[in-house]
């Protein structure tokens, strides 16, 4: 199966909530209208793609069916799927940094609260490394949850990639202290972090993270830097709401956006792209290493109309 087919196949809940109800809606009228605006607006709104964005999608299609003259609903269709693609590709850059412009050594943060895919997104990242000839070494910084070293260790061993792990509980600054001198002194090519996704409360959840990344600034600070969030698709709005308190706390490079085979609500691919100001690098739609991909918009685009 082929990359589009993979990713028709897994955004199928989105596509049935979105293109299935808008081609509805189209063949329903015989002129373009403002009903028909309407009508459109509500279902991007539905399918998680954010009031803002959604206002401003059928705010173009206005323009563009004013301008050209067009008067048949059909071709509606075709704008609408241009003007998401266009939205989507206003942040170009989303293969990671470390594929375009490596550094000696590259640290990648991964972070995001607990149930969103992080730890399984870490080693599917590494496979996707492995795959594009670096060497990797994984940080096992998430110490809080039991289940999370061992998760890592298992998707390392899958990947190829070596692991620095500590015991369950230990500090996590600590671990990525010792993944960054193992790094170096194995000339690894990227170090991947992961880490806690919940503590006793938001604070200190966020005061951890800054912690870490002190560490790095320390230990690394001529080191490659990129910090990339893990967000459920199946959340939807939630999932805004999250990327936003963790940009505020450490800042953001890039989104992994997982579960997208899992939820007619992908169109919060949308506004986490646009609100945020930042792109996203990879989407999941599967649970095998391969169904991480690497976003493509005009790919994405395609799979979903």
């Amino acid at each position: 199966m082929g990359i589009i087919e993979r990713l028709r196949e897994g955004l199928k809940k989105t596509r049935s909530n979105l293109k299935d109800r808008i081609d509805s809606v189209i063949r329903s009228f015989t002129k373009i209208d403002e009903d028909l605006f309407e009508e459109l607006e509500e279902i991007l709104v539905l399918a998680d793609t954010g009031i803002e964005a959604s206002i401003e999608i059928c705010s173009h299609l206005r323009t563009r069916v004013k301008e050209e003259g067009i008067t048949d609903p059909e071709a509606i269709r075709d704008m609408l799927s241009d003007e998401i693609q266009a939205m989507l590709g206003k942040y170009p850059d989303t293969d990671l940094k470390c594929i375009s412009n490596p550094s000696k050594l590259d640290i990648i943060l991964v972070v995001g609260v607990n149930g969103t895919g992080k730890t399984t997104s870490v080693g599917k990242i590494a496979s996707y490394l492995k795959d594009n000839g670096k060497t990797v070494l994984v940080a096992a910084a998430d110490t809080f949850r039991a289940a999370a070293i061992e998760q890592l260790e298992l998707w390392a061993e899958r990947a190829g990639a070596g692991i620095i792990k500590h015991k369950h509980g230990a500090d996590p600054g600590a671990v990525v202290f010792d993944g960054i001198r193992a790094a170096v002194n194995r000339g690894a090519d990227v170090l991947l972090v992961d880490t806690a996704g919940r503590l006793h409360t938001k604070k200190n959840l966020m005061e951890e993270l800054k912690k870490i990344h002190r560490v790095i600034e320390r230990e690394a600070p001529e080191a490659g830097k990129e910090t990339l969030i893990v967000l459920d698709a199946t959340s939807g709005n939630n999932a805004l709401v999250q990327a936003k308190a963790f940009s505020e706390a450490t800042g953001i490079d890039g989104i992994v956006l997982t579960k997208m085979d899992g939820t007619a609500k992908g169109g919060i691919i949308i506004p986490v792209t646009t609100e945020l100001g930042v792109p996203v690098k990879f989407v999941g739609i599967g649970e095998k290493a391969v169904d991480l991909r690497h976003f493509d918009p005009v790919e994405f685009t395609k799979a979903l109309f």
